[in-house]
């Protein structure tokens, strides 16, 4: 889709998995975030990576890195925001750097969804999956208000706007996200 800015969110602090940087973590012989990016390059017009630390490793993937504006690792609506303040596309498409599988078809999917909401996010059965969304630029302001009074979680800020959750049923494996070593070693 054209006119959408994709930005991967890597600004976590990887806790389960014993505080190393999860998208650099080697999945079948290269950084899981390189899996991330191959699918969701042709999908977007632009990327924007969101990392907070190891950003010279991320940079070298040629794509501009950004740091959260809010301190603390204040979690994935952080990173969203410094991706809506940074974005060049009145769209963004959110994607984990933890889940190497994800749809080649995710923006477009969600692009046919959103309608006159301020985003569309992926669910599988009854699990929506706020990490995966297609998000409208325009509530750059409400979310940074909605962070200003101490808001971190993804579910309350959501409820807060218009959106429509877009079933994902057919590829439900594409959104499995790797948070352990195990999944890691599984994967």
């Amino acid at each position: 889709m054209t006119g959408v800015t994709g930005i991967v969110l890597a600004g976590g602090q990887g806790r389960r998995m014993g505080g190393v940087d999860k998208g650099l973590q080697l999945l079948r012989g290269r950084p899981m975030v390189a899996a991330v990016l191959e699918r969701l390059a042709p999908q977007v017009s632009e990327i924007l990576i969101n990392a907070n630390q190891n950003r010279e490793a991320y940079a070298r993937f040629g794509h501009r890195v950004v740091p959260d504006a809010v301190g603390g690792f204040a979690g994935p609506l952080a990173g969203l925001h410094a991706g809506l303040s940074e974005a060049a596309h009145g769209l963004v498409l959110t994607v984990p750097c933890d889940s190497p599988f994800l749809p080649p078809d995710l923006c477009s999917r969600l692009g046919k969804q959103i309608g006159e909401n301020d985003l569309a996010v992926a669910r599988t059965g009854d699990q929506p999956h706020p990490v995966f969304s297609l998000v409208r630029v325009s509530v750059l302001d409400h979310l940074s208000r909605f962070l200003e009074n101490g808001g971190r979680k993804i579910d309350a800020w959501y409820a807060t706007l218009r959106v429509i959750e877009v079933p994902f049923d057919d590829e439900a494996d594409a959104f499995r996200n790797i948070n352990t070593r195990e999944e890691l070693d599984s994967a």
